[in-house]
């Protein structure tokens, strides 16, 4: 009897544990686990007066600096995310259940997310932050 039951687990276990969510998915994402600037990131972060070396270390290299005429320097944040999770879920009965007629099933949903933010940063003459501004979108 133990070794039937044995048996049946071979088969089954795999079938439940293998069922994951779309969300679940998308939370193993490795994107998902890295340090994400986000808006709320900026707003903790960010503040008036502080040096370009903690706005570096806060949210790392911008992707454009400019300098104007008068010495001030702009920084520019541009970043853009693209996430598609897909999550497939199969099942059945199992192979020795499936002999006697059992059934077997398939779903799956795809999801698909894109994320934009620009965060620029304006400096006055001596290097601190003098007025930041962001935009954020979602669709």
């Amino acid at each position: 009897m133990a070794k039937k039951i044995s048996l049946l687990s071979l088969f089954l276990i795999p079938t439940i544990v293998g069922c994951m969510t779309a969300a679940e998915h998308q939370a193993s994402l490795p994107s998902t686990q890295e340090q994400e600037m986000t808006v709320g990131v900026v707003q903790r972060e960010i503040r008036v007066g502080m040096s370009g070396a903690d706005v570096a270390q806060a949210l790392g290299s911008p992707n454009i600096v400019t300098k104007d005429s008068a010495g001030k320097e702009t920084w520019v944040y541009d970043k853009i995310a693209s996430e598609v999770s897909y999550s497939k879920d199969a099942g059945g009965t199992g192979l020795i259940i499936n002999l006697f007629g059992g059934y077997g099933r398939e779903a799956g949903a795809v999801s698909s997310t894109q994320k934009t933010l620009t965060v620029i940063i304006k400096y006055d003459s001596k290097g601190l932050v003098e007025s930041f501004s962001y935009h954020a979108s979602k669709f």
